[in-house]
């Protein structure tokens, strides 16, 4: 029998069957929010990449801010501190990934958590002033991936910001896209991210936004790491 099957109940089959080690395993799920090992898998980039996250929502509406899964590092207790006194709400599959998040949110700030696969929220169209995908929609199969999408700007208020974090398009001129080894561990670790990386995100994002009757329209694309990361804000049609 193998390990990940342990870990199938109530949860996708892609994350226990390629991430199990990372995200549901207790002490992993330890191991792995530590500030040097988030760093290490992001290249050194991790800081820069929450920096720039952070910087896109200065002045942004907060007052109903929603994080698609957790994420190790601190971006979380950051995020809730800024929604500050209003709440943040985090929604994860995975029990041990609340959990964990709650933790580290200081008792004084707002977090409400909530159990759902993001293919299928439970929240009503169109109740959140923000939403932030923060590195989620490379460890997604296309089909996963697609609803996950739809789903972030279903629950999006009209003149909301759609904030996404993550690998860049295939990053050809890259050394680590053109060291063959580097990027064949990276598509054994990561098992989606090739196809990922072959997609147009945006032009994806604004077509799902038209089947559901709105226009979204990039505010603020930024390469990081000579683009094999990127930080993309997206406003939805009023």
């Amino acid at each position: 029998m193998r390990i990940y099957r342990r870990f199938l109940h109530a949860t996708p089959w892609y994350l226990a069957k390629y991430y199990w080690w990372a995200y549901l395993f207790r002490p992993t799920v330890w191991f792995f929010d530590h500030q040097w090992i988030i760093n290490a898998i992001l290249f050194g980039q991790y800081k820069k990449l929450m920096r720039k996250t952070l910087a896109l929502l200065k002045d942004e509406d907060l007052s109903l801010p929603l994080q698609l899964t957790s994420v190790y590092g601190c971006l979380s207790p950051t995020l809730a501190e800024r929604a500050a006194p209003n709440s943040l709400h985090l929604t994860d599959v995975a029990t041990v990934q609340l959990e964990h998040t709650l933790r580290k949110i200081p008792a004084d700030k707002r977090l409400y958590c909530t159990r759902m696969n993001a293919e299928h929220l439970g929240y009503a169209d169109a109740c959140f002033s923000c939403v932030i995908v923060f590195f989620l929609l490379h460890e997604l199969p296309v089909d996963a991936r697609e609803r996950v999408l739809r789903e972030a700007i279903r629950v999006l208020k009209p003149g909301g910001k759609l904030l996404v974090t993550e690998y860049g398009s295939t990053p050809n001129r890259h050394l680590l896209y053109r060291f063959g080894f580097t990027r064949w561990v990276l598509g054994k670790v990561e098992p989606f991210l090739p196809g990922f990386w072959q997609e147009d995100l945006t032009k994806i994002l604004q077509d799902y936004a038209l089947d559901q009757g709105h226009t979204l329209l990039v505010e603020h694309e930024e390469d990081v790491f000579n683009g094999f990361y990127r930080v993309v804000s997206y406003r939805l049609s009023e």
